[in-house]
């Protein structure tokens, strides 16, 4: 598994409805190959870009936005973050 958990920070969950995308924990090793392959195949939903960044913490973090409308809200649903 790359990815570790969802992020459910005030900043990310605001990125939901407004940007339509979630953000990951991911392991540190990860691609953004490896994190789109894994999500689309997972939770059946077509990734349309993924960024990556390291916190100061020392995490790696992927910010995952969908191709279709409405899909990160539905999929945050299922995930239980909002």
């Amino acid at each position: 598994m790359i990815i570790q958990h969802v992020l459910t920070t005030e900043k990310a969950v605001a990125g939901i409805e407004r940007d339509n995308q979630l953000v990951f924990v991911v392991r540190e090793n990860a691609t953004k190959a490896q994190i789109k392959a894994e999500l689309e195949t997972e939770y059946k939903e077509k990734v349309k870009a993924v960024r990556t960044l390291h916190s100061i913490r020392g995490h790696k973090k992927a910010v995952v936005r969908f191709a279709r409308k409405g899909a990160a809200t539905e999929l945050a649903g299922k995930l239980k973050v909002i």
